[in-house]
C-alpha cells in the first residue's frame, strides 16, 4: 500500500494544482495485507479561472498517471469540507481467505500465493469456528486481540464487531482443479474500525478452535482476560490472506450535488 500511496501522490501533483495535494487515506494496511477497494480525499485547488474538475476528468487524469502502479480510480464524488475519509466512514469490512486441504505449502495453488493462508494440517473444525465467532460479535474490550504498538496507549481497547461470517468461497480458477479437493473459506468481519493487527489475531484464534487447539468458548475467555500477553503464541494468522474489502459510507456524505467549495 505505501508503493501506491506515494505513485498516487505523485498522480495527483500532476494535475498542477497550486498547493501541494494532501491525500487523506480511509484505512492503513500491513506490509503484505491487501484491498481490493478502498477510499481516500483530497482538496485540489486549481490555478484562478480555472474550473473545478468534474468526477470523471479526475478519474480519467488520475488514472492516466497511475498506469505504472498497480491502482486504479473506480469512482470520485464531490464532497463537503467536512468530509474526512477516515472519521467519516460508517464501517469497514475486511474479509480473510484460508485454504483447507494442503499438506505442505507446496501445494497451495501458483496463483493463490500470498493471496491466502493454508494452515498446517488438512482439516478444519468450520462448525465450531462458526460457534466461536459468535463471542466475537457485539461490544467487547479486545485488549487480548490487539498487538502492542506506540498508538497503544491512546488507544481505546473497546471495538464493536458487527459482522462475523464464515462461509465457503472459490479459488481462481479452481474448477479446473477440482481433483484436488482444496476448500477455500471466507471469514469476513465489519466494524466501523479495528484494532492494530485485530483482524489477524481473531483469524488466527478461530483457526486454532477449528484445528482442535482451543475451545469455542476459549474466545469468550481470551476476550474477558483483556491482556494482548495472553494471546497464544505464534497464533496469528499471516498478512497474505487478509483483503480489505470495502468502507461504508453514508450516501448523503456522496452527495455529487455538492457545489464546489462548499
Amino acid at each position: 500500500m505505501n508503493l501506491s500511496r506515494v505513485g498516487f501522490q505523485k498522480a495527483a501533483q500532476n494535475l498542477k494544482p497550486i498547493v501541494p495535494i494532501k491525500f487523506h487515506i480511509s484505512s492503513r494496511t500491513d506490509t503484505g495485507v491487501h484491498a481490493l477497494c478502498n477510499s481516500a480525499h483530497l482538496d485540489i485547488q486549481r490555478a484562478p479561472g480555472k474550473p473545478a474538475f468534474n468526477e470523471k476528468q479526475l478519474i480519467y487524469n488520475l488514472n492516466y498517471h497511475l498506469k505504472p502502479e498497480p491502482i486504479r480510480i473506480l469512482n470520485a464524488y464531490r464532497v463537503t469540507n467536512s468530509f474526512h475519509a477516515r472519521f467519516s466512514a460508517l464501517s469497514r469490512t475486511y474479509i480473510y481467505r484460508l485454504l483447507i486441504g494442503c499438506t505442505h505449502h507446496s501445494e497451495i495453488p501458483v496463483f493463490e500465493r500470498d493471496l491466502c493462508w493454508a494452515p498446517a494440517g488438512s482439516y478444519l473444525n468450520v462448525p465450531a469456528m462458526q460457534d466461536a465467532a459468535q463471542f466475537l460479535l457485539g461490544t467487547h474490550d479486545f485488549s487480548t486481540f490487539r498487538s502492542l504498538s506506540s498508538e497503544t496507549p491512546f488507544q481505546s481497547p473497546v471495538r464493536t464487531i458487527l459482522q462475523v461470517d464464515i462461509q465457503p468461497s472459490s479459488g481462481f480458477l479452481s474448477q479446473h482443479y477440482e481433483h484436488r479437493r482444496l476448500e477455500f473459506w471466507e471469514l469476513k468481519f465489519r466494524s466501523r474500525s479495528f484494532l492494530y493487527r485485530q483482524v489477524r489475531r481473531m483469524v488466527g484464534a478461530l483457526v486454532a478452535v477449528g484445528q482442535g487447539k482451543l475451545t469455542p468458548h476459549h474466545i469468550k475467555e481470551l476476550l474477558e482476560i483483556k491482556d494482548s500477553r495472553a494471546f497464544p503464541p505464534n497464533a496469528m494468522a499471516p498478512p497474505s490472506g487478509l483483503f480489505l474489502k470495502s468502507v461504508e459510507y453514508n450516501e448523503a456524505d456522496l452527495d455529487t450535488t455538492v457545489a464546489p467549495g462548499e
